[in-house]
């Protein structure tokens, strides 16, 4: 497979291009900044510490792919990813969740990542560990190899063989197990609970709900009852045993310190919603709490050592992609110093009629393709015109002129309208192929075209 953190930041742009349309600033930007975490590593030691992450702000109205992007490239990049929403944190004193969980969620998004990458690579050699119990399992005792001595002429121990108890049986049921037959065939296993347990983190300044799921798993520890006999059928039973497997396998430190170097030269953390925090003006009551916000990111945008039941991790390195719209607050509403750490700055374009036809039609995930999707299940064939697609797109673009622009949002809501009665109806319709054309469109958003209050249709 492909390491996607090897793409040029041309072939980042391309594979942004098959979900988002337009937006060629962010892409670029995002690109580019993905790129030089790659660089950077490849540079001398002497040089590599001194090379700081550019964080980007991008600045755009909602519903134009700030989000999009980041979901994409979480996706795309093979770096510890985390998106966080900046209203989800308070100021240390307060009563939520302080911004250093951020990085603790990264490194745990890390830990994950690379656990899951050394448990594939060992998935291979667990295969044979795993027929073996489940063949414990269905001949209970058989696995118990008697020893027979064979010796030489001169009567010294030459080998030691196992001696032949139940081989037979043993083996036809391997055979059995191989073919398949066996995967309805009822077990016993013994399932063990996993328990986190209270770490460090709670002491590192951890929420309250840190706190309260560190007790649970006490709890469950004080109170025993961590080994479970479950009746489960074979197939069931070999993906629990493979489970055990890999994870007996994996060596945890190995994962730990590998996650641990991956987050700290290659993590990403996207903050969205950053404007929300912005204090506009003179700062008062709730706005204390939300100056504090930026406050507590600050060092640990500017690099800082945040405690984790990893280890310590060292946040100089990550780099940090933060968005807002900016419809009530400005980029000058945050306070200089974050400001400063936000260098570069990229304003992601509103959305027009042209742009809605492409979202419609070009993304692989495209709106078109989801609905026929859907209602294909019910054995329904939805067909659009050219003329319908240039209809909605219409529709969308005065919508958001008149009412609250939201983007492509918009398109969501119009499909849904044009749909309904089919949507609702599918099941009568099934083998039937329905066209949706320009009077199709018009019919069911009558109510829209005619009304000069069009959000009172549309939200």
């Amino acid at each position: 497979m492909e390491n996607k953190v090897e793409l040029t930041p041309k072939q980042i742009v391309e594979q942004l291009d098959q979900y988002i349309i337009g937006q060629n600033k962010a892409k670029r930007a995002v690109a580019v900044a993905l790129r030089n975490r790659t660089r950077r590593l490849k540079l001398d030691e002497s040089i590599r510490d001194e090379v700081a992450p550019k964080n980007i702000l991008m600045i755009g109205p909602t519903g134009c792919g700030k989000t999009e992007i980041a979901r994409r490239l979480a996706k795309l990049c093979n770096a510890p990813f985390l998106k966080v929403e900046a209203t989800k944190y308070t100021e240390v004193g307060y009563v939520g969740r302080d911004v250093e969980s951020m990085v603790r969620d990264l490194m745990a998004v890390g830990y994950k990542n690379v656990k899951a990458e050394m448990e594939e690579e060992l998935r291979e050699k667990s295969v044979s560990i795993v027929e073996e119990k489940l063949l414990d399992l269905l001949l209970p005792g058989s696995g118990t190899k008697k020893e027979k001595t064979v010796l030489s002429e001169e009567g010294q121990t030459q080998e030691t063989l196992p001696a032949d108890n139940g081989d037979s049986t043993r083996e036809k049921f391997r055979q059995m197990l191989r073919d398949g037959k066996l995967e309805d065939r009822e077990v016993e296993v013994t399932v063990t609970r996993q328990f986190n347990g209270p770490s460090m983190e709670i002491i590192a300044g951890g929420s309250i709900d840190d706190l309260q799921s560190s007790m649970q798993n006490l709890a469950g520890m004080l109170q025993g009852g961590r080994h479970k006999k479950r009746s489960v059928s074979i197939k069931e039973a070999r993906k629990i045993l493979t489970e055990e497997t890999l994870d007996s396998l994996v060596d945890n430190d190995k994962v730990c310190d590998i996650a641990k170097q991956r987050v700290e030269n290659s993590g990403i953390i996207f903050i969205d919603e950053i404007d929300k925090i912005a204090v506009r003006g003179q700062s008062s009551g709730n706005d204390v709490s939300r100056e504090g916000v930026q406050r507590d990111i600050l060092p640990i945008v500017e690099g800082s050592n945040v405690n984790t039941k990893f280890g310590v991790i060292n946040t100089t390195h990550i780099l940090f992609i933060a968005a807002g719209a900016f419809s009530v607050a400005a980029p000058s509403d945050l306070i200089p110093e974050l400001q400063g750490r936000f260098p570069l700055r990229v304003e992601l374009e509103s959305l027009h009629k042209e742009d809605f036809k492409k979202i419609l039609k070009e993304p692989k995930n495209s709106l078109i393709m989801q609905y026929s999707s859907l209602l294909g299940t019910e054995g329904v064939t939805l067909n659009f015109t050219e003329e319908a697609i240039e209809r909605m797109s219409e529709i969308a673009e005065e919508v958001n002129g008149k009412a609250e622009n939201i983007g492509a949002r918009r398109l969501h809501t119009i499909m849904e309208k044009v749909l309904d009665e089919i949507n609702f109806t599918a099941d009568e319709h099934s083998g039937e192929t329905v066209t949706i054309d320009k009077e199709y469109v018009d019919k069911n958003l009558s109510d829209v075209v005619q009304s000069q209050d069009l959000s009172r249709y549309i939200l």
